[in-house]
C-alpha cells in the first residue's frame, strides 16, 4: 500500500493553487506555451487555459505571460510571481509528503495486516 495524498490551497472553497494546477504551471515554463503544457499534460488546451485563469482570478495577479502567435509566433512563460509560486508550492510539498509518508508508516502501516 501507498500514501497518495492531494494539496490544495484555497480561498473560501475555491482552489487557489494544488499540485495539479502548480505542475500545469511548470509545464507552461517547461514546454514554453500553454498548448505546449496541455499537451505534455494530456488535457485539452481549453482546460489549461481556463485553470490558468482561475487561478489568476483568484489570486488577483497574473501567473503567466502569454504573447499571441503571428509571424514570429507565440508562446508563454511564467511570470515573476508564478515561479515564485511554483517554487514555493513545490519546496512545501517535497518538504512535507516525507513527514506525511513517515507519520503513515508510523502510526498506520504497523496497524495492517
Amino acid at each position: 500500500m501507498e500514501l497518495r495524498v492531494n494539496m490544495w490551497v484555497d480561498d473560501d472553497g475555491e482552489v487557489v493553487l494544488s499540485s495539479w494546477r502548480v505542475g500545469l504551471l511548470r509545464a507552461v515554463a517547461d514546454e514554453g506555451s500553454i498548448s505546449g503544457a496541455a499537451t505534455a499534460l494530456d488535457v485539452p488546451y481549453r482546460v489549461a487555459w481556463r485553470r490558468i485563469h482561475e487561478m489568476e482570478e483568484r489570486l488577483g495577479a497574473e501567473l503567466v505571460d502569454a504573447r499571441t502567435g503571428g509571424q514570429g509566433g507565440g508562446g508563454a512563460g511564467l511570470t515573476e510571481l508564478g515561479r515564485a509560486l511554483v517554487d514555493a508550492f513545490e519546496a512545501f510539498e517535497g518538504r512535507a509528503l516525507p513527514a506525511l509518508e513517515e507519520a503513515f508508516d508510523g502510526t498506520v502501516r504497523p496497524h495492517l495486516p
